[in-house]
């Protein structure tokens, strides 16, 4: 390595945004890559559709959260629904003071809930739906959002678990009657603008079918946050 080499020793990139960045001759030792990937070539080889064959040989389940028509959506909830449930009944197992620990800086328990409220309320509740402030004091964005008029952050709040459940089940059942009755006209097409609406989405026309594979992607992947930090936290 020469003098000049640009060193990365013991760093933490959390958000981070990496597009169109090219690393030649690059030494990566003991590194860990968690998020979205997309179009990412190591020595010639794109490495995305690698790790997704190898994330759904792990787990067979995880086709299904990758719905193509309404029959599907209704399965890929089905599925959440009842690995929710599981997660939850392993958190219930734990002393509640433990649900508001952070693992090596992730959300808490508690604050996984809030977030899922959170991204149910904007992708379902105010895109979908069109209620422009959906929003519940509870609701907690993601950490690098800025923060936006008449969208919650409270981080010091600290709820109970059944205060945090009372939230989370009434925003499931949201998702749950919207797929219910969701049609192949629907799923196809956009979403109508909110006219003058400030906030988060931004105001303006999502595909439908987008919106729901934000929401099942974020069900997905918060659970199994949760449940690698809840086995750290059982073991304590």
């Amino acid at each position: 390595m020469t003098e000049d080499a640009l060193v990365l020793e013991d760093v933490r990139l959390r958000g981070a945004f990496l597009c169109d960045v090219r690393l030649i001759g690059a030494e990566l030792h003991n590194v860990e890559i968690t998020g979205d990937i997309q179009n990412v070539s190591i020595n010639g080889v794109d490495i995305g559709p690698l790790i997704d064959a190898e994330l759904d040989r792990r787990d067979p389940d995880r086709v299904k959260v990758r719905p193509s028509d309404p029959d599907g959506f209704r399965a890929a909830w089905d599925l959440l629904e009842q690995r929710w449930d599981e997660t939850v009944t392993k958190a219930r197992a734990l002393p509640p003071d433990l649900l508001h620990e952070s693992v090596d800086g992730e959300w808490s328990f508690i604050e996984t809930l809030r977030h899922l409220a959170f991204a149910t309320d904007a992708w379902i509740r105010r895109a979908i739906l069109g209620d422009p402030t959906p929003w519940h004091p509870l609701d907690l964005p993601w950490d690098e959002m800025d923060d936006t008029p008449g969208i919650p952050r409270d981080r010091a709040a600290r709820p109970s678990l059944d205060e945090a459940l009372a939230l989370r089940t009434d925003r499931m059942a949201t998702v749950r009657q919207y797929v219910d009755q969701l049609t192949d006209e629907q799923l196809a097409a956009d979403t109508t603008p909110l006219t003058g609406a400030a906030g988060w989405p931004r105001p303006i026309s999502y595909p439908v079918r987008e919106c729901l594979h934000i929401v099942l992607n974020e069900e997905y992947m918060h659970r199994l946050y949760a449940e690698r930090d809840l086995a750290v936290l059982a073991e304590n």
